[in-house]
């Protein structure tokens, strides 16, 4: 079949439509068409689809557009997002919390912490669970990584394995996944905790975000990962920490504009569509950033936000 000629899908439970636009899915509301927007009823019918679908298309597991630039161009292959079949929350008494792929991190921390259940980082991290385990999501000092038991995947050829969270080589922001696999499902060691006393830190945390943090603004989170003074397994080491916005902001682009882009003036490292911003703005004002920061303290910044498809024709 090949990319080409992508006519010929495999047979689906779920919704497969064509030239989907991607813009809408995505919290920066910028970029071009999925070739084919896949969006799965459950995991079989995912597992089906992968293992009769042509090795040759590209298939690119999306989640809720938190962290993410799609290019004007749009994506070739498949685009899989997960819905309704792939949310899930249940809580053990053994403290073990099972969340699907496209459980909202926030909802996950508020059902474990009324369960009396701490995954409270989750709180105000952007996104859905797939994501945050792809990233190795963290957020005042605690990472996916200290939590996270294990993973279900779905794999290219439609196996459905289930990862000790060793597997994932979890790091600063990244993760060691099969290539092509999906994440479906996640479980989380959740110590216990005080529901009200849970709570009250998950609205401290809400607080503090709210006044550093373009909350009400167009961006997709952090721009550019912390350069410096992270271990592998993605704790701060305070001794050395070393912030993206601070470098930023030392090399004079906090407010920095490009059409419709601009580094937001409240946090330097949050890239905003400010209006009518095109992904390739977006893309291009980031690029100026790292190239003024490299210039000014000789650091060299990494994407944070994930940047996918092709450039506009």
């Amino acid at each position: 079949m090949g990319v080409s000629a992508m006519t010929d899908l495999p047979q689906v439970r779920g919704r497969l439509t064509p030239d989907r636009p991607l813009s809408d899915l995505t919290w920066l509301r910028v970029g071009g068409p999925a070739q084919w927007l896949f969006q799965p009823a459950d995991r079989e019918d995912l597992a089906a689809f992968l293992r009769d679908l042509d090795p040759s298309v590209p298939v690119f597991p999306m989640g809720v557009g938190s962290n993410l630039i799609v290019r004007d161009g749009g994506v070739r292959g498949v685009v899989i997002r997960l819905g309704r079949g792939f949310n899930g929350i249940e809580i053990a008494e053994d403290g073990r919390v099972t969340a699907g792929a496209a459980a909202l991190d926030a909802h996950v921390a508020r059902k474990a912490a009324q369960a009396g259940r701490d995954l409270t980082f989750l709180r105000t991290i952007p996104g859905a669970i797939g994501g945050a385990v792809r990233m190795n999501a963290g957020c005042y000092g605690s990472y996916v990584a200290d939590a996270l038991r294990e993973v279900t995947v779905i794999h290219r050829d439609g196996r459905t394995v289930t990862l000790p969270a060793s597997a994932l080589e979890l790091a600063y922001r990244s993760s060691r996944l099969p290539e092509g696999a999906v994440i479906v499902e996640a479980v989380f060691d959740a110590p216990e905790g005080d529901p009200a006393a849970l709570e009250a830190r998950m609205a401290e945390q809400i607080e503090k975000r709210d006044a550093s943090q373009p909350t009400k603004d167009r961006t997709a989170g952090s721009t550019f990962r912390n350069p410096a003074g992270f271990s592998s397994t993605g704790r701060a080491d305070d001794s050395h920490e070393l912030k993206a916005w601070k470098v930023i902001e030392e090399a004079g682009m906090r407010g920095a504009r490009l059409g419709g882009a601009v580094m937001n003036e409240k946090h330097p490292n949050f890239l905003t569509n400010a209006g009518e911003a095109s992904a390739a703005d977006l893309e291009a004002l980031g690029e100026k950033v790292r190239k003024r920061v490299y210039e000014h303290s000789g650091l060299t910044l990494e994407w944070e936000i994930m940047r996918v498809g092709q450039p506009d024709a």
